[in-house]
């Protein structure tokens, strides 16, 4: 079981905006009201809103359509016989939040989230029913596009705090293990601080939101040669990845702090224990686990963490990116049980576009 979000598609039916259409009409109608949702994904004061308007007069068919926020001035598709007679009809939308009409000129409140942000004015001649679903439409390709921006916004305050979680108890071992080795073995006391300086430098990136498998693992090693210095024996590792899945795009930080997690939970808190992590290709799929043999969970327990309801934010952070970035398939899943260790996979695409390392 994992948490993840739902976005409702914007509803559109055929025949509504507009006439009847046959099938690949409607087929063309759909395509048309995707382009303009993507359009409105920055909101009413963004830079697609003057090719949505575009796109909502050809779908509408009528001579001028207008789509303005709370504040400034509409952004036109055609031009209205009457400009002033139209911002009249916006000033009275957005004072009363109701609909206004005056011959072929029609201006609707625009809602998202059942709140006034703004109005869509259309002059026709276009039917009320049309029109009211139109500023219905509209409506709801704002509210998901506020529904994105605000799970998008959580996701990274999240990532701001993951990276600012580094473990002071782990960075002061880390040192005084490095200090240990300066005279009696200063060759390993510098390969340690290399090693150190690389993990914290790809903790605490600030450039770019992606990295590869490699850079993920490049600081996954560093963080195991820190780790295997603190705990000894204590800590045992396997690591096998294929090379084809090397250059594969993840968010930064998506597989340290499941590694840091089976070092912390599944070894350093017990007696010691074994951390694998491997990744294979698997199709189209990037496939990564990492496992420990420690103490394990209870199922629900694992359940409640991932939902964010108990826990560190280490494992539901990096679930609810994978979701965000990759969609609601591509979560983490946890296999786990009292005394039978932790296994966490993660599975992913290893082509998708607009995910590219910086």
């Amino acid at each position: 079981m994992v948490a993840g979000h739902r976005f409702g598609r914007s509803r559109l039916r055929a025949g509504v905006l507009g006439a009847p259409a046959p099938a690949a009409g409607a087929m063309e109608s759909l395509a048309a009201a995707r382009r303009i949702a993507d359009e409105l994904r920055g909101g009413l004061d963004g830079s697609g809103v003057p090719a949505a308007a575009r796109g909502l007069r050809r779908l509408l068919d009528v001579a001028a359509v207008g789509l303005v926020g709370l504040r400034g001035e509409p952004v036109w598709a055609g031009r209205p016989a009457d400009p002033a007679e139209a911002g009249r009809l916006v000033e009275r939308v957005l004072r009363t939040d109701a609909r206004a009409a005056r011959g072929d000129l029609v201006a609707l409140p625009l809602h998202a989230r059942e709140e006034l942000v703004g109005a869509l004015v259309v002059e026709g001649p276009v039917t009320t029913a049309a029109a009211r679903e139109a500023a219905a439409w509209v409506g709801e390709a704002l509210d998901r596009a506020r529904l994105e921006q605000s799970a998008e916004a959580a996701v990274q305050a999240e990532l701001r705090a993951l990276r600012a979680e580094i473990s002071p108890h782990f960075v002061y071992n880390s040192l005084t293990v490095i200090a240990s080795f300066v005279r009696s073995d200063p060759e390993r006391a510098r390969d340690l601080m290399l090693d150190f300086a690389a993990y914290t430098r790809h903790s605490l990136a600030r450039h770019g939101d992606y990295t590869t498998v490699a850079g993920e693992f490049a600081a996954i090693e560093a963080y195991l040669a820190l780790a295997r210095a603190v705990l000894g024996e204590r800590l045992r590792v396997q690591v096998r990845i294929a090379p084809e899945i090397l250059p594969v795009a993840l968010p930064y930080l998506a597989l340290q702090p499941l590694v840091e997690n089976a070092v912390r939970h599944g070894v350093e808190l017990g007696a010691g224990g074994l951390v694998q992590v491997s990744g294979e290709a698997q199709g189209a799929e990037c496939v990564i686990s990492v496992e420990d043999d420690g103490p394990g969970m209870e199922p629900d327990f694992a359940a409640e963490v991932l939902a964010g309801r108990s826990g560190g934010l280490g494992l539901v952070n990096v679930d609810r990116r994978l979701r965000t970035v990759f969609g609601p398939g591509n979560g983490l899943v946890v296999e786990t049980a009292p005394g039978a260790g932790t296994r966490v996979l993660l599975r992913v695409p290893r082509f998708q576009p607009g995910v590219t390392a910086s």
